[in-house]
């Protein structure tokens, strides 16, 4: 067998890994439509305490008053999104609400469909916990026992409700990301299901990654996860999140959402590999707020969805505090991904390092839309802002959109763009050292999203890669 061949099967082997189907078996399911009774039979299927039920239908009114979004220059095209036409809440057939800890425990088709996605052995090789969400809720869910002995909690949300009501009170969608936020924070504030809870008390640092892995099956469903995450004074998490679906001809909608609070000299990491179907509206909000000396990272890659609108956001509250952004997004024929980074400087010394990555191919869109801003008073502040957008051909689009607004004298602010072609000469002079043309462009845009794939366990960085040759390829979707 040639290694073209052997290449072909090994892409279909991965490709395979995504776009399967499962038969669809649930214990529960909302009928479409958003109503106060759509909200209701969700928490009370989910046993809930008043207070969380209180919120919902406060966050409920919010989206029924809020207009869509539109107005943005290059906004992506959204009159396809109707909530009232998706499934909002299907509770998996799973005996063990809140997942099983044994993973032969679940049942054989939602096993299976995770074998395929490597769970398993990703917790076996690389990692300190993994969660894993079917649907709309968390199936299994485990934590090695060196880290629970050392009060780390990692759970599903909806467990986290009801076994640590104090935190999840005082965090959940007040301080970081009301429901006010925007019409989307607003819908998921109503009808949020599964997602992950983590806590690392003071001192604590976890010294291999903990992850949640997200699996839409159904078609015309929507997936509204909630991450939590709290860490404490000089703790250390890395948090990573996978994302996939089976592609269908209607749409389904993920509008999951993101709280990280990095308290006094914490370290969070949080990575996202997402490999949405094309017909997935990717419609998220992600926001940390980091205390004095805390480091928050975001490292993102964005493969899949027909619409992406994620701009993950810092908020620097304390003196000394840092962030740093790294994305890669990769748009093909009949995508949008708009994607970018916030980062708000409200105290001195505080440092952001923002590098944006982006791929358009086959008419595809790109865009990189951000927000820098520095308060008065938030003296010897510094920000680094880079922005390459790399094209294949004359159909393919790609903007820059950076806002910067800077209200105090003494900082050090940087920005760069660059879009381009691949040239030609450089895809020669590889042809001239052995390789045909598909893998000469390969190897370059593999040197292009290295920054983001060097932040990543090996584990994702290959996938990551992977996932790039087969879009590259129009092998996927």
């Amino acid at each position: 067998m040639s290694t073209r061949e052997e290449k072909h099967f090994e892409d279909t082997d991965v490709q395979t890994r995504f776009d399967f189907k499962k038969e669809q078996k649930s214990a529960f399911e909302v009928e479409k439509g958003l109503t106060a009774e759509t909200v209701r039979v969700i928490s009370e299927d989910k046993d809930e305490p008043e207070w969380m039920l209180e919120r919902r239908l406060r966050a409920l009114e919010q989206f029924q008053k809020m207009p869509m979004p539109s107005g943005w220059p290059g906004q992506p095209d959204l009159s396809e999104v109707d909530v009232n036409a998706i499934i909002p809440y299907i509770r998996p057939d799973v005996e063990t609400r809140g997942g099983v800890r044994d993973w032969h425990d679940l049942p054989d088709d939602i096993k299976d469909t995770f074998d395929k996605l490597g769970i398993p052995e990703a917790e076996k090789n690389a990692l300190s916990g993994v969660g894993a969400q079917y649907e709309s809720e968390i199936v299994y869910q485990n934590m090695r026992e060196q880290w629970e002995e050392k009060g780390v909690i990692f759970m599903d949300m909806d467990k986290a409700v009801r076994d640590h009501p104090d935190i999840v009170e005082e965090y959940f969608m007040t301080k970081c990301v009301p429901p006010s936020d925007n019409k989307f924070a607003a819908l998921h504030g109503a009808i949020w299901s599964g997602g992950s809870f983590v806590y690392v008390p003071e001192g604590v640092t976890v010294d291999m990654p903990v992850q949640a892995y997200f699996r839409m099956n159904s078609a015309g469903m929507g997936q509204f996860e909630h991450t939590l995450i709290v860490a404490e004074k000089n703790s250390e998490v890395h948090y990573i999140e996978g994302c996939s679906a089976p592609k269908y001809a209607v749409f389904n909608l993920h509008s999951g959402c993101v709280e990280v609070f990095v308290k006094e000299g914490a370290h969070v990491q949080y990575s996202t590999v997402q490999n949405w179907s094309k017909n997935t509206y990717n419609l998220n909000t992600k926001r940390a707020l980091v205390d004095k000396g805390g480091r928050m990272e975001w490292i993102s890659g964005s493969m899949g969805s027909k619409v992406t609108m994620l701009y993950p956001a810092t908020i620097l509250k304390g003196r000394g505090a840092s962030d740093n952004h790294i994305t890669i997004a990769f748009a093909s024929e009949g995508q949008n991904i708009d994607t970018g980074a916030k980062v708000y400087h409200n105290a001195p010394e505080t440092k952001s390092t923002i590098v944006s990555k982006s791929i358009s191919r086959k008419g595809g869109r790109t865009n990189y839309r951000g927000l820098v801003r520095i308060s008065n008073g938030a003296t010897d502040s510094s920000c680094s802002v880079e922005c390459d957008a790399l094209m294949f051909d004359n159909d393919s689009l790609s903007d820059t959109m950076p806002h910067i607004e800077i209200n105090e004298n003494r900082v050090d602010v940087a920005h760069e763009a660059t879009v381009g072609k691949i040239g030609d000469e450089d895809v020669f002079y590889l042809q001239s050292r052995g390789l045909d043309d598909d893998e000469a462009k390969q190897l370059i845009v593999s040197g292009f999203i290295e920054p983001i794939t060097k932040e990543l366990p090996i584990e994702y960085a290959v996938e990551l890669n992977r996932l790039v040759e087969l879009e590259m390829e129009g092998s996927l979707g």
